[in-house]
């Protein structure tokens, strides 16, 4: 749970005012809310509706029989909230902001994993907004995804920037290998078949093919011969997956899981109003 993330946007919802709306309409009525699917898609982001009430008001109730990863409807009855009616109210955008961005990052993961039918692992990018890549990689996971590296500390990943300026693959991998030895797993972006074989006879040991067209992706995997992981990347789009598949990569990287959200559509209603 991100609790400053969630601190952040509260505060930048209620300034140093507060919600002047609710507070000067309501005093101290409660009442009951539901939270409703208005689209189609997988669940994400109850914790954070949960801990953005606790943080508004801990009297708020909420109740619920659904968790992250459930398909839902529209239509559905996803939650009950229930407490003061004003506190409820002051909370209600900050909570759809992130139940509907995150829910709508699981539901674009969950149907690039339906067009791979489990012949490839669908992996995230670092192509996160600051301060939400947490958040947003847990959203690919409950989409059915496979999270990438966290950040530039946990994995080396030589693009094509390190190449260059390296003089080359192999130079750049060797350069990484007397910094750290085995520390850490070495992935290698590649744009030809010639750097290919480069980072093959490297050790590298997952090898990007970045930009290449699917005759060229199927060439660099027979090339390589398993002795490394393959991942494509770029400009990947539901379409597209199926036919990456059959050239044999094992990952496909899709950077707009998460730079190219379409959120999924919730709304805040009494009872009467549904």
């Amino acid at each position: 749970m991100q609790s400053d993330l969630i601190q952040m946007a509260l505060q930048e919802d209620l300034g140093t005012e507060g919600d002047v709306t609710s507070d000067a309409i309501f005093c101290d009525e409660v009442a009951e809310y539901w939270l409703i699917a208005k689209d189609e898609g997988v669940l994400c982001g109850m914790d954070v509706v949960r801990e953005v009430l606790h943080r508004v008001d801990p009297d708020i109730a909420l109740d619920t029989t659904y968790t992250d990863g459930d398909k839902v409807f529209p239509g559905d009855e996803v939650a009950k909230i229930s407490g003061p009616t004003k506190q409820i109210l002051c909370a209600e955008r900050t909570l759809l902001n992130f139940l509907s961005h995150l829910s709508g990052i699981a539901t674009s993961t969950a149907r690039f994993v339906e067009a791979a039918k489990g012949k490839v692992k669908i992996l995230d990018t670092r192509k996160t907004l600051p301060g939400w890549r947490k958040l947003q990689k847990y959203a690919v996971k409950c989409g059915g995804g496979t999270n990438h590296r966290m950040g530039l500390y946990d994995m080396v990943l030589i693009k094509d920037n390190h190449v260059d300026e390296a003089g080359g693959v192999t130079e750049a991998v060797q350069r990484v290998r007397d910094a750290w030895g085995n520390r850490f797993s070495i992935e290698v972006e590649t744009r030809t078949l010639k750097e290919v074989i480069e980072a093959v006879e490297s050790g590298a040991d997952i090898i990007m093919l970045d930009n290449m067209d699917n005759s060229t992706m199927h060439k660099a995997v027979e090339v390589i011969d398993g002795r490394a992981e393959t991942e494509a990347s770029g400009n990947m789009s539901v379409e597209r997956v199926a036919g990456v598949a059959a050239t044999g990569v094992d990952f496909i990287s899709v950077g707009a899981l998460t730079h190219s959200v379409i959120a999924l559509d919730f709304s805040l209603k009494k009872r009467e109003q549904i």
